[in-house]
């Protein structure tokens, strides 16, 4: 008799598939499981109470006149939460001890081999989170003054199922090791507890899959997806920045998480009360937890990245010499670093030379050259902010008061003359203005500096402190 019921249930799905199209029924109908037929009543289970309530609100009466079609007998629907282990296995026995049959099986949010995340609708072929980096672990990173307490910070996060802060905020200029911590964290969840649901992905994935969402009439997907997750990792959120719709939908899923006791790992490239263009409320919940500033690097750890990176690379010989010299003049970032190590070494294989300080000088002087007077943006913005006396907020705010916009001038200027970054990169550091901005300031401070000595003057102490 079950196979009849089975049969029957088939029959119905392909008709609710016919009826609702492809995107409906993958992200809500598919999921159901089929239980039993008692006394006349059809007995379902769904995953979530929320995917219940919904299903029973938009599609029951449906269900119900397409199985009365196939057997006049079943006049009722019920359907029960029954959870499936861990969001990724079947779900458990049924009461007479036989597993729930399920017709297609279950679309996962995150396959048990630690795939990235994808929407429940296959027919919008959207994955929800970004794929993890599996180069990205802890044994990897390597640990110094700059950055002990984020790593610190992270192993705790990663190490309980209990919440100890919430979130966990982690900011840093780029190439600091945010986005390596957290793929690290995800990675240790996944291998410690799989039946914890983790979805990583950028601030700039989510307002991507938000959109998407909105134009295929799939918000409710897209919010039980995020809103059941165990973990929530958003990286570089300060792309919120003036995305007032995102900004909103980022707020309800962050205050649903944080209610169910579920842990929200964010990282930036400043500040929670830095971040201008975004929400006070939501600047406010996302001080709310355990705030990492993740410090520049110094010598001892750039050292100890390389020779790190040389014992995973398995290279053998190479010169301290040379570590040492690419440690002392390459500090921008822990990428470019490592990018030098690399080049080094494919130089060398390819055109058969040793390594030695010699050839490093000359396969890399272009790098040497740039770092010769590399500056960070965010640098300037600091030293141009302490020596005018403003925020660093004001930096990348809309204000536009005098006291305000010609400081955020000089900064353009300045960075325009001591990075490598072109014009919009420049413009997005400054509050995602547009590139013809920053060539107004640029060619607005050049000419003050000629009839205005005063600020000729200061241009020029900020050039050489920065410089220094």
């Amino acid at each position: 008799m079950d196979q009849v019921y089975l049969g029957q249930w088939q029959q119905v799905c392909t008709r609710l598939r016919s009826e609702f199209g492809d995107a409906a029924y993958n992200s809500w109908l598919r999921p159901l499981k089929f239980e039993r037929i008692d006394g006349g009543v059809a007995h379902l289970q769904a995953p979530t109470r929320f995917m219940r309530d919904w299903v029973l609100s938009h599609y029951g009466e449906r269900i119900r006149a397409f199985w009365q079609a196939e057997d006049e007998t079943v006049d009722g629907l019920d359907i029960a939460v029954h959870p499936v282990a861990g969001r990724h296995s079947t779900a458990a026995a049924n009461s007479d001890g036989t597993a729930p049959v399920d017709l297609d099986g279950v679309v996962p949010l995150e396959s048990a081999a630690g795939a990235a995340p994808v929407v429940a609708s296959e027919s919008q072929g959207l994955r929800m989170g970004s794929a993890l980096d599996a180069r990205y672990q802890f044994e990897s990173f390597v640990v110094g003054k700059s950055n002990e307490l984020a790593y610190a910070a992270a192993r705790r996060v990663a190490d309980t199922a209990q919440v100890n802060f919430n979130p966990l905020f982690l900011y840093g200029g780029v190439g600091l090791g945010k986005t390596h911590l957290m793929h690290a964290i995800a990675w240790h969840i996944r291998e410690r507890d799989p039946s914890r649901e983790v979805i990583y992905l950028s601030a700039e994935r989510f307002m991507y899959q938000f959109v998407r969402a909105l134009r295929d009439r799939e918000t409710m997907a897209f919010k039980q997806v995020f809103r059941s997750a165990d973990v929530l990792m958003i990286d570089d959120v300060q792309f919120f920045s003036r995305k007032d719709s995102t900004q909103e939908e980022f707020f309800h899923t962050f205050n649903e998480l944080v209610d169910q006791n579920k842990q929200i790992i964010i990282s930036a490239d400043r500040s929670p009360s830095d971040l201008e263009d975004v929400e006070e409320r939501i600047r406010s919940r996302l001080g709310w937890g355990l705030v990492v500033d993740i410090h520049q690097t110094d010598f001892e750890l750039r050292l100890g990245i390389l020779e790190a990176k040389l014992a995973r690379a398995n290279v053998g010989d190479f010169p301290p010499k040379v570590l040492e010299f690419l440690a002392h003049r390459i500090t921008s970032n822990i990428r470019e670093l490592e990018g030098a190590l690399n080049r080094l070494i494919a130089h060398s294989h390819l055109v058969g030379r040793p390594i030695n300080l010699e050839m490093t000088q000359e396969a890399l002087q272009d790098l040497l050259r740039a770092n010769d007077r590399r500056v960070t943006i965010e640098e300037i913005q600091k030293k141009v902010a302490q020596h005018f006396n403003i925020r660093l907020a004001d930096m990348h705010s809309a204000r536009r008061a005098r006291a305000v916009a010609r400081p955020r001038q000089v900064a353009m200027y300045l960075a325009k003359q001591l990075t490598t970054r072109s014009l919009p990169e420049i413009g997005r550091k400054f509050g995602g203005r547009d590139h013809t901005t920053v060539m107004h300031a640029v060619k607005r401070i050049e000419e003050l500096r000629q009839t205005d000595a005063a600020l000729a003057e200061d241009i020029d102490l900020l050039r050489r402190m920065l410089e220094g």
